[in-house]
């Protein structure tokens, strides 16, 4: 099979060979584990840090487009040349699959209407909810890729189940962890110094402030004795930095920046709870690793995490008001038996998306579908 991948990813070149965004790498060396021949059509320079790994395959072969941060006089010059670049890799390829949103992503949506009989994927990595408040460009790929005269024999993977979804979107997951892995929860208390564990980019959409706020009010306003880890790099390092500082936290917070694999799963065993209050989301996958684990989530409820979180039954949600989360954190810190019932119900649910059940779906994506 000739496998076409048209993404925003970029593919970058070290001493290690081929590399991209680490959690990307993990999913596509599942894709590509059962394919001949494969294209990477993505941009190979990127303006800002990333988390990165090499690919297990180095046999890839990568189709250079520019990088479209934004849209741009310079990036509309270049888009017919990309759009023909998109054409002629299509014209190769016996399955085409899409990585979205993107802006290279949105050209090889439009690509794709000129393909109606070869088998095609998407990956629409970011909020599906037809009501969320999303760009332009996020809104036409998803009306694209949802209109089943446009789009043929595609199969759009998406996080969460949706109203006004076609027959081409399919809810689906990501993973982290093998079969191998599940292990008997530990047993928590919620006595004691409770644990929390922030794990994601420090970046103004996943709000970390906010948690370090929560677990802040915790501490002075209802005396609890807490310990919050920081796990990510980010811009809003600094002023995390700041604030811990000038409220003397060293003691009970840690920046520890970006960590491996390994370190994040120990931080998940032995924390209490995840914080994650986004302001937007795909599938948080420090969500479902830690709700592995037996982590209780606390976070937003957008995109499809009240799906994830059994709409109350295995994880919490940050109000609007601070203070009234605080509330209610309160009045469940006193029953442990009930946290470790949604602690268990967590990890009962998040372990049935392992690596093993991800690859098996992956293989019957690629096999031909009914029209």
């Amino acid at each position: 099979m000739k496998f076409l991948v048209i993404t925003n990813a970029p593919s970058l070149k070290s001493k290690l060979g081929l590399e991209a965004y680490a959690p990307y790498v993990v999913e596509m060396d599942i894709w590509f584990n059962n394919i001949d021949e494969i294209k990477i059509l993505s941009p190979i320079k990127y303006p800002f840090s990333l988390n990165i790994k090499p690919f297990k395959r180095q046999n890839l072969k990568v189709l250079k487009v520019p990088f479209f941060y934004k849209i741009k006089f310079l990036n509309i010059v270049l888009s017919p040349f990309v759009i023909l670049k998109i054409f002629t890799a299509c014209l190769w390829a016996d399955h085409i699959h899409l990585r979205c949103p993107g802006n290279i992503g949105l050209l090889g949506c439009l690509v794709q209407i000129l393909f109606p009989h070869k088998p095609k994927t998407a990956k629409y990595a970011g909020n599906w909810d037809p009501k969320a408040k999303q760009p332009l460009s996020y809104r036409l790929q998803k009306w694209i890729l949802n209109n089943r005269f446009l789009t043929r024999n595609m199969r759009v993977l998406v996080y969460g189940e949706w109203p006004g979804a076609s027959k081409n979107i399919l809810p689906f997951f990501t993973a982290t962890y093998s079969e191998n892995e599940k292990t008997q929860l530990p047993k928590r208390t919620y006595s004691g110094c409770i644990g929390f564990v922030f794990a994601g980019s420090l970046t103004e959409n996943k709000h970390p402030m906010i948690a370090l706020r929560f677990v802040h009010q915790l501490q002075e306003v209802h005396h609890l004795t807490v310990r919050l880890d920081f796990y990510g790099d980010g811009p809003e390092s600094e002023k995390l930095s700041d604030f811990i500082k000038q409220n003397k936290l060293e003691e009970s917070v840690k920046l520890h920046g970006n960590q491996p694999k390994e370190v994040l799963k120990k931080a998940y065993q032995t924390a209490d709870f995840l914080l994650l209050p986004s302001q937007s989301e795909g599938w948080p996958k420090a969500v479902a690793e830690a709700m592995f684990w037996g982590a209780i989530p606390i976070v937003s409820a957008v995109s499809c995490v009240p799906w994830m979180l059994g709409f109350g039954e295995r994880g919490l949600f940050f109000d609007t008001d601070l203070s009234q989360t605080t509330q209610q954190f309160i009045s469940v810190i006193n029953n442990p038996d009930a946290l470790q019932k949604m602690a268990e119900s967590a990890a009962n649910w998040s372990q049935n998306y392992t690596l093993e059940t991800f690859e098996s779906e992956i293989q019957k994506l690629l096999k031909p579908q009914p029209s």
